[in-house]
């Protein structure tokens, strides 16, 4: 199971950025798969999730209505569309397969992307 984010960067606030992760090793269609981010000092953070199946999404408090969570079954990558983006949004992301509740626990995830947004 391989997992890959790509995508991060510096950015001012309201800008955008759209994050990808790719994978392989798995069948990607089948599984949930969770966004989350981790700021410097601090703990995980969940952001979003897209579950399998259905591709019904939920989203932290934090990034609702900010954030879109998709993916492309056909291309194995799960996307996050990142829009008005904040100071507090810097963190490194990071995708997982699985649910909010199990993601770390099956302990598939990627290296990270570095979001920063800073004027």
């Amino acid at each position: 199971v391989q997992l890959a984010e790509s995508g991060g960067g510096l950015v001012q606030p309201g800008e955008s950025l759209r994050l990808s992760c790719t994978t392989s090793g798995f069948t990607f269609s089948a599984y949930s798969m969770t966004w989350v981010r981790q700021a410097p000092g601090k703990e995980f953070e969940w952001v979003s999730t897209i579950n399998g199946g259905d591709d019904s999404t939920s989203y932290a408090d934090s990034v609702r209505g900010r954030f879109i969570v998709s993916r492309d079954n056909a291309k194995n990558t799960v996307y996050l569309q990142m829009n008005s983006l904040k100071p507090e949004d810097t963190a490194l992301y990071l995708c997982a397969r699985g649910t909010r509740g199990g993601w770390r626990k099956a302990g598939y995830y990627g290296q990270g992307t570095q979001v920063t947004v800073s004027s």
